[in-house]
């Protein structure tokens, strides 16, 4: 299980190992898989690609490992892809900018046509939403994310008035404020990761524009909700899969388990976290349906299951799934809506 125990995305550390004590015991209790028991290893996410990716060759190497998934930013997937091919077999839970179809990497994460181009559209129908600003950290995911939003922006005749980038984890947070307030612009898209949008929340609050111009980020969870405080997430949405307030069997199952294994005072169950069961709950799976584990390819297009997000579908090396658009309420999320799967649906 690869997740990020130091960095930015370090906030989701703590739920993501929570959540694979929940993987191990779900999954054992139903017998394992192939008959063998489930152990979670948990490795770094959070340190530089390179020695994440040195990290998995080794367990690999020493036999320790069988399969690879948890929830990391694309830099880190790149790293690993040439690490595991052929090898073990790789989920991909967290939402990532899409394209990926490198063998034996099974992404199961949202992309941007599924959340962010129909929520730009949403708040433009029902919020009048058209000038938007982008702020995003400099790596693989806001980047080529900013590609599509630039197309979206043509397609439904919004107007992108601006856009900056910081370094992950070591960006200037006021600087980047100062050019959103000094924009014309009425909403911003944060393409932040973790503590980076929890630090351009409280900034953002203290210079007032939270009573100015709204925000919209697919990357948000209850964690950099508690991290930013209650009073610096007004006028904030957010798209994902998953969300806590979830009402639905399968989410308020895993609420319910997730506790039980971990106790009341365990972190929040957010969307980060639940893409890790999301991930380990594919993998098993599929290694069940194809009796080997380097052998899902051959059975994983076009399957699909009930998850704690809903009816999950596999097909051409992703995943289709509900997607929903919720506003900050105080330290949870209020679901507003769920998002059409495409932007001309």
């Amino acid at each position: 299980m690869v997740v990020p125990l130091q960095g930015p995305a370090g906030l989701f550390g703590p739920s993501c190992e929570a959540v694979g004590e929940l993987v191990a015991h779900d999954l054992n209790a139903a017998g394992g898989v192939l008959g063998r028991q489930v152990c979670i290893e948990v490795v770094d996410g959070g340190a530089h690609p390179a020695v994440v990716a040195a990290d998995v060759k080794r367990l690999i190497d020493e036999g320790s490992i069988d399969a690879v998934s948890g929830w990391h930013i694309s830099s880190v997937r790149n790293a690993l892809a040439p690490v595991v091919v052929d090898r073990v077999p790789y989920s991909y839970p967290a939402l990532y900018e899409g394209g990926e179809r490198r063998r034996g990497i099974f992404c199961c994460g949202e992309t941007p046509d599924q959340q962010i181009a129909p929520a730009l559209r949403w708040m433009r129908d029902n919020l009048g939403i058209r000038k938007w600003f982008v702020v995003g950290d400099d790596y693989v995911w806001p980047r080529s994310s900013l590609a599509e939003v630039r197309r979206y922006v043509r397609e439904l005749s919004l107007d992108l008035v601006g856009g900056s980038f910081v370094a992950l984890g070591h960006g200037d947070i006021d600087r980047l404020v100062d050019k959103v307030a000094q924009s014309r612009c009425e909403a911003v898209l944060m393409l932040l990761v973790g503590q980076d949008a929890v630090e351009f929340n409280r900034t953002f609050a203290r210079r007032g524009l939270q009573d100015e111009k709204l925000r919209f980020s697919p990357l948000m969870d209850e964690n950099m909700l508690i991290a930013s405080g209650h009073d610096a997430t007004h006028g904030l949405f957010v798209a994902a899969s998953y969300f806590r307030s979830m009402v639905g069997r399968n989410s308020m199952e895993l609420l319910d388990r997730y506790l039980e294994v971990n106790g009341p005072s365990a972190p929040a169950l957010g969307s980060a976290a639940e893409s890790c069961y999301e991930g380990a709950y594919f993998l098993a799976e599929m290694i069940r349906r194809a009796g080997d584990p380097l052998a899902i390819d051959a059975v994983a297009d076009g399957v699909a299951y009930e998850s704690p997000r809903g009816t999950v579908e596999f097909l051409e090396h992703r995943t289709s799934q509900p997607v929903h658009l919720a506003v900050a309420a105080g330290v949870d999320f209020e679901i507003v809506t769920t998002l059409p799967g495409s932007l001309i649906g």
